[in-house]
């Protein structure tokens, strides 16, 4: 196995091959902040996670002072990356999949096992594009896990909600962590939408790309979602089934125009319709 490493953040990621080289796959280090046991125990359900959206955990290896964690290698990259390369633009549908697939990633994570599981890291660098730039989300980390079948928290989709804020305006939105530059970022794109101004933050290379009634139901669903009161925000399976309609929505206005219209829709201001609070709130 030929291994050489890459540095994302703090943590060095190698990069290896097994099966005579026909599989690609990445080896991390193991984040010790927990016991061995109690390590182990989070790790094997890792293991268990099986989903088209989550980066598949192959195998790890653990003893007292070290260890290592194997996923399957992801191609292209991460979404930060991407939004932020002017050169090869994503096309604004292809944002719309990435943005519903993760949502269908979280949903499972929140939904689809004995436990919920609560990421706590997403944002864009965690958003992974493979060969076919279908997303799959990363670095779980040690994941918060909650109750059986009882709501999750809700810090998942403000997060969320600040990476769908990420594709449409491809701000270098750095890691998306609760810092005074993101709030600040948020606050002055609440103000945007409340005050019907939001092409200020939009992608130069979005203008006239997106359909009207698309637009105004993205953004309808980033507002709620980046409310300040956790109880104000969607679940993630509603985020889920606006983002897969608002897809729909420009797949069916694209279907109706040459390809020279598609570039050419009329640019609207509009106002999300969820209530912004006048004041910053704990989330």
């Amino acid at each position: 196995m030929l291994i050489y490493y890459l540095v994302r953040g703090l943590c060095r990621v190698y990069k290896g091959f097994i099966d005579d080289r026909t599989i690609n796959i990445a080896i991390k280090d193991a984040d010790f902040e927990t016991s061995l046991d109690e390590l182990t125990k989070e790790v094997v359900l890792l293991c268990q996670l099986r989903h088209p959206n989550l980066t598949c955990l192959i195998g790890y290896g653990l003893n007292e002072d070290k260890g290592f964690l194997v996923y399957e290698f992801i191609a292209n990259g991460n979404l930060g990356n991407r939004l932020t390369n002017h050169d090869e633009p994503l096309p604004w549908k292809q944002r719309l999949r990435i943005c519903f697939r993760m949502a269908r990633g979280l949903h499972y994570l929140h939904t689809g096992l004995k436990h919920n599981i609560i990421h706590r890291e997403v944002k864009p660098r965690n958003i992974m594009l493979d060969e076919k730039l279908e997303a799959k989300l990363t670095d779980l980390g040690l994941p918060k896990l909650g109750p059986p079948r009882e709501l999750t928290d809700k810090s998942d989709v403000y997060s969320f909600g600040v990476v769908l804020l990420g594709v449409l305006s491809a701000r270098k939105a750095r890691d998306i962590k609760l810092t005074k530059e993101q709030k600040f970022w948020v606050t002055w794109a609440r103000k945007c939408i409340e005050e019907g101004t939001i092409n200020q933050i939009i992608d130069l290379y979005l203008m006239a790309k997106v359909a009207p009634e698309c637009f105004k139901l993205y953004v309808d669903i980033v507002t709620s979602c980046v409310q300040n009161k956790g109880k104000d925000r969607p679940v993630i399976g509603e985020v889920e089934l606006i983002l897969e309609h608002a897809l729909e929505l420009q797949e069916r206005a694209d279907a109706t125009r040459n390809d020279v219209d598609q570039y050419n829709y009329p640019i609207v201001e509009c106002n999300g319709s969820a209530s912004l609070p006048e004041s910053e709130e704990s989330i």
